[in-house]
């Protein structure tokens, strides 16, 4: 009788074994296919040299010992110029200020949620980065955005487009090309070295092509929510299976250097949540001339100095940040 049954037994656990493998696979077990240096990171030739500037000032101090001259070492310039750089920054809970960067935080309650604003203008494009979670490029690598947005020394952070839940999709990060692999009619946000942006679709360009082009980052969620200062989505449109109300995040550009960060709550009894038409329609009222949707739901958090703003929650139980692939963030 065993034996009769031996080969449907047999299967049966085979197939469970690999359903659950799969599972893991999907969403558990971590990859790492590329070590991507941290913000603060330095390269060879930059700390070759600092290694030169040290050996310099280290004569330069010795001579000044020997000589009995009074003059100001490297390393001293370099503690002054950090300690004005300090003077200068003004911070407060909704406010950041220093010579290059402009950031204003603005709660507005609108669709029966609250919606956060950073309103962003910034001396040069620079200034608007990415950062991968734990400075790696890989499946299931996450930390949560208040992680990625301190290992990074960011002002203001949002949540990305969480790359790492898809096997295809461009991901390019700060000038460097991970994964050049089209989804045919995917919407993306290319982000180009003089700080503009663009919306293109996967199959209609190499992503080569757009680094050729100057592009700097690429982000791989959409849709498009603004296009040429006019609404792109419809009454209907969603993400995937999306609830037709959700946490949402956004970004948007103004005008040169001027940008906005937008990240609202949801699934809370204080906060409905956003459909894609009301998130574009609240863009648009910002003026934006593009604006484009970054993960949602659980994963959409906004972080300002250190300080998680908004209220991230996956199932609306529990007020708590999803740890994510990657963040959008200024500093």
């Amino acid at each position: 009788m065993f034996r009769k049954h031996f080969f449907a037994i047999f299967y049966s656990i085979l197939l469970a074994a690999f359903t659950v493998y799969m599972f893991l696979d999907t969403f558990v077990i971590t990859r790492v296919y590329a070590a991507v240096p941290s913000a603060g990171a330095s390269s060879a030739v930059e700390v070759e040299a600092k290694a030169a500037d040290t050996e310099e000032d280290s004569e330069s101090q010795a001579k000044n010992r020997n000589g009995n001259e009074s003059t100001t070492t490297g390393d001293e310039n370099e503690v002054s110029s950090q300690s004005s750089t300090e003077r200068s920054a003004v911070s407060t809970e909704t406010a950041y200020q220093d010579e290059n960067i402009s950031v204003t935080i603005t709660e507005y309650r609108e669709y029966d949620t609250s919606i956060y604003v950073a309103d962003i203008l910034l001396s040069s494009p620079d200034y608007l980065k990415t950062a991968l979670a734990q400075d790696s490029y890989g499946k299931n690598v996450t930390e949560k955005t208040s992680e990625i947005a301190l290992a990074n020394d960011a002002v203001l952070a949002i949540n990305g487009d969480y790359y790492g839940a898809q096997e295809t999709g461009y991901v390019l990060r700060n000038g460097v090309l991970y994964r050049d692999t089209a989804q045919k009619g995917q919407e993306d946000l290319v982000i180009y070295e003089d700080g503009t942006f663009e919306i293109i679709v996967e199959d209609q360009v190499a992503a080569q092509e757009l680094l050729d082009k100057g592009a700097v980052q690429i982000l791989s969620f959409g849709p498009a929510l603004v296009t040429d200062s006019e609404i792109s989505v419809t009454t209907d449109e969603e993400v995937g299976k999306a609830k037709s109300s959700n946490p949402r995040t956004a970004i948007g550009v103004i005008d040169d250097l001027h940008y906005v960060f937008v990240v609202s709550d949801g699934r809370t009894d204080e906060s409905e949540g956003l459909s894609l038409f009301q998130l574009a329609q609240f863009m648009s009222s910002l003026g934006v001339k593009t604006a484009y949707t970054l993960d949602g739901g659980g994963s959409s958090s906004m972080v300002f100095n250190g300080t998680v703003v908004n209220n991230p929650t996956t199932t609306g139980g529990r007020i708590k940040e999803r740890s994510v692939s990657d963040i959008v963030y200024i500093g």
